[in-house]
């Protein structure tokens, strides 16, 4: 039973992890680079250069203190689990959620990296016997001291000036890039009016009774209609502002120093993998039902 119990489990994993990495991988070969300037809305992917958001507050790693544009961390504990046997466990871990501004040749573009499987080119590790560190160690005989420690921590960054691949959801809001829904916008308005029905009144109400018949909310409506009309054209007129957020339908929303070649050969050797892994697993557990 308990073959056949380790056959089915690794048949699981591996077919969970060789169709999760192909989905992935089929997303990022199938999808062309845009500009960001010129993308269109939905699934998109960019490539450019990370730079500072001028009015962000400085960012820094919670483990090395080193300035940055997103980190990630994790602090694991050697626990000993019987006799000789002992293990790392994850006691604490966390990540920014701060802004990213990805830069093309053609324009910026924010980036919301909640939920993004990121993949950073930046990556410290090291071992000591505080729960909190203050900060890398220092080399030569100290660094090799802090290898037999208790406490093994793990910080992972992106900084400016790096490249960076994106893959995600594409969104942009002025600059006349935005569809004029008319009849949602002056209905908008509308609402927003009714919200102060005394000021309503007092706009509207010619003939003073304290309610508006059809013909005053007519006038109401020919108001927020042109009202509508000319938010729509400030904010056309102002500056694009692109976006690039989680998609939805499961699609893969990713972040990476590397470029697309390599995350493609990581994602083709996962789906190899898991693809061996469920294989082998079938083979196991045919061998001990046939026996």
């Amino acid at each position: 039973m308990l073959f056949v119990g380790v056959a089915v489990g690794m048949c699981l994993v591996g077919g969970w992890l060789w169709g999760s990495r192909w989905a992935k991988l089929r997303h990022l070969l199938d999808t062309p680079t845009s500009k960001i300037r010129s993308a269109a809305q939905g699934y998109v992917e960019l490539t450019g250069v990370l730079r500072d958001l001028p009015d962000a507050p400085p960012l820094r790693g919670p483990l090395t203190a080193k300035p940055c544009l997103w980190w990630r961390y994790r602090i694991e504990e050697l626990r000993s689990s019987g006799g000789k046997h002992s293990s790392w466990r994850v006691i604490e871990q966390g990540s920014s959620d701060n802004l990213l501004c990805l830069c093309d040749a053609t324009g910026g573009c924010l980036i919301d990296p909640r939920g993004a499987e990121v993949v950073p080119a930046r990556r410290d590790r090291w071992t000591g016997d505080r729960r909190h560190p203050r900060g890398l160690p220092s080399g030569g005989m100290l660094a090799w001291l802090a290898a037999s420690r208790r406490y093994r921590y793990t910080e992972e960054r992106l900084h400016a000036d790096e490249p960076l691949y994106a893959i995600g959801d594409f969104r942009s809001a002025g600059g006349g890039r935005q569809g004029f829904d008319f009849q949602a916008a002056q209905g908008q308005v509308v609402r927003e009016w009714k919200e102060n029905y005394a000021g309503l009144l007092q706009r509207f109400d010619n003939n003073r009774d304290g309610q508006l018949d059809q013909v005053e909310w007519d006038r109401v409506r020919l108001a927020a209609g042109l009202e509508a009309e000319q938010r729509h054209r400030l904010a056309s007129a102002q500056r694009a502002q692109h976006r690039l957020i989680r998609p939805g339908e499961g699609l893969p929303f990713v972040l990476s120093s590397h470029g697309e070649e390599v995350l493609v050969r990581r994602y083709r050797w996962h789906a190899v993998g898991g693809a061996v892994l469920c294989l082998l697993g079938a083979t196991i557990l045919a061998s001990r039902l046939v026996g």
